[in-house]
């Protein structure tokens, strides 16, 4: 089956948080989030290696929006439930519809950190690629040495598979990292 025709939710909710694809006019609360958590992530991500402007995020969330339709990656952002405020982005990315196998990646804003919100998020996200996606395996890929990043997949009752030595470039392009490799497998057939 073709991945377009699937049919299933674009948003839900956890305990405290709602979480949705991204939309259009998303960019500025983003470049925002982004903009106030830069030195968090710049070790870790690529994207926060270059500076961000508000257009630029906004263009890379119409993309998102439009890969989400295709079924091409589920990137989702996470919104506090009671306020509506904008914590985060996480995502179901490289996706293998004929597995189906899916990899979580995330971010927070840093004003929101060490308050649970991530590992929620991350919970609904995995009942929602078991549930809605009947994904087969998940993973979580991270450096070994970003330890909040690790706790998650950990706390959530991932396997920690291996790591992977020299596994890619650094973010800044400044020597090679390793990658950790979590994973969570359903015994659903």
């Amino acid at each position: 089956m073709n991945p377009v025709l699937l049919d299933f939710p674009s948003e839900f909710y956890t305990e405290r948080l709602f979480i949705r694809m991204p939309m259009p006019g998303d960019g500025q609360v983003v470049f925002q989030a982004i903009n106030e958590s830069i030195e968090d992530l710049r070790p870790w991500m690529a994207f926060a290696q270059e500076n961000q402007n508000e257009e630029t995020v906004e263009i890379n969330i119409r993309k998102s929006y439009a890969e989400f339709l295709q079924r091409e990656d589920l990137r989702l952002h996470i919104f506090l439930r009671d306020t509506g405020e904008f914590i985060g982005s996480s995502g179901l990315h490289r996706i293998n519809w004929s597995v189906p196998k899916f990899e979580i990646g995330y971010w927070i804003n840093s004003r929101f950190s060490k308050k649970g919100y991530m590992k929620e998020a991350v919970e609904g996200i995995v009942n929602f690629a078991l549930e809605e996606l009947e994904a087969k395996r998940l993973e979580i890929r991270c450096d070994p040495n970003n330890i909040r990043s690790r706790a998650i997949p950990e706390k959530l009752g991932f396997k920690l598979e291996g790591i992977l030595e020299n596994d890619k470039l650094a973010v800044d392009g400044l020597g090679l990292r390793d990658t950790c490799i979590y994973a969570k497998v359903s015994q659903k057939s």
